[in-house]
């Protein structure tokens, strides 16, 4: 989903350097992989098409963090919406 990213910090040998890797489009998601030593992100269309891909030595990576959009897709919430908290819940019983 847009807004979706992946960061990634790697160990160059004289100190660290940061890639940020985003789905840029509506429609679009960011998968990573693991793999025979290395690690891939990918920018993925809906139909599983990769748009962009980074490719990374695994025994390099230090982190890898995933930050998902604002809006949680599965639980139907929109970005910049919020939720009913308890005390407007009970109101409403």
């Amino acid at each position: 989903m847009r807004g979706d990213r992946v960061e990634v910090v790697i160990d160059t040998g004289g100190g660290l350097q940061r890639y940020e890797i985003e789905a840029t489009k509506a429609g679009r998601r960011v998968e990573v992989s693991t793999a025979r030593g290395q690690i891939e992100v990918a920018e993925v269309t809906r139909t599983g098409q990769p748009v962009r891909t980074a490719r990374f030595m695994a025994s390099r990576v230090v982190a890898l963090v995933e930050h998902p959009a604002e809006g949680d897709e599965e639980s139907g919430e929109q970005p910049g919406r919020r939720s009913r908290g308890p005390k407007e819940q009970q109101s409403l019983l």
